[in-house]
Parts: structure tokens; sequence; C-alpha cells
């Protein structure tokens, strides 16, 4: 009876670990994946206006592609904790080039993260087999009894 209680005991730790894993992963991939958003697709602090357009979303390569043939006094437009703000090219471009190297470490970093993360719950894994509960894993999940 009580040999049971400990192998009950050991498996719900064995489950809440790997939750815990399963966890970070996706939190982690939701942090890598909001910041590829505003790297590549929009970047809500970035704005511009070009010529009489209305103001357009933009991301910050695009933005920066966008100034570079431009002369540095030329006038934009910036969007500034929601307050637009009047600038010349030569000031914004300093600042969207800080930002979007900013971002690529971040992301760098993350991936990185994630993929630490990812070789420890193999570890893990690994380890867990070891405690001879193998024959209970579906799907990656560890299981008191067979599914």
């Amino acid at each position: 009876m009580a040999q049971s209680q400990v192998t009950v005991k050991k498996q719900q730790e064995l489950q809440q670990q790997y939750t815990n894993y399963k966890n970070n992963l996706q939190q982690l991939a939701q942090k890598i994946g909001g910041i590829e958003q505003d790297t590549e697709e929009h970047n809500p602090l970035t704005k511009t206006f070009s010529g009489s357009t209305p103001l357009i979303r933009c991301s910050n390569r695009l933005v920066l592609e966008t100034l570079a043939p431009l002369p540095p006094d030329r006038k934009c437009f910036r969007m500034i904790n929601g307050v637009l703000v009047e600038k010349t090219v030569k000031d914004v471009t300093p600042a969207l080039q800080t930002n979007s190297e900013g971002l690529k470490k971040v992301l760098e970093e993350l991936v990185k993260q994630y993929k630490r993360q990812q070789d420890d719950m193999e570890k893990w894994k690994v380890s867990f087999l070891s405690y001879g509960y193998h024959s209970y894993i579906y799907d990656g999940i560890p299981y008191s009894s067979p599914p």
C-alpha cells in the first residue's frame, strides 16, 4: 500500500514537471511570435506619412528602406506613445535602427532560451525513462497507467 502511494505521488510529481516544461515552452514560443510579428509584419510604434497618403503602419525595415533615399532634412512623422510627433529623417533613422537591432537581439536570446528549455525537457524525458515509467508514456506525457 505504501509503495503504491509513493508511486502515485511520484507520478503526480512527474506529470507536474512535464506540464511545467510544456507551459514554459509555450510561453517562450508566444513571446518569440510576438517579437517576430513586431519586427516583420507591423510595429505599432512606427508610423509614417508618405506624401499625401494617410497614416500607415509599417515595419521598421520597411520604414528604414523608405527613408534611406530621402534627404536627411525631410520632414516625417512618428507615433510615440500615441502622440504623432514631427521629426526629420535624420532624427528618426537612428532611433528606428536602434529599435530594430534591439528587437533582433531580444529575438535571438528568446530563441536560445527556447532551445535550452527544449533540451532540458528532452534530458528530463530521458531521466524519466530511467525511472522505469517508459511503458506509461503516451504522446510524450507521463501517465500512471497506460491510456
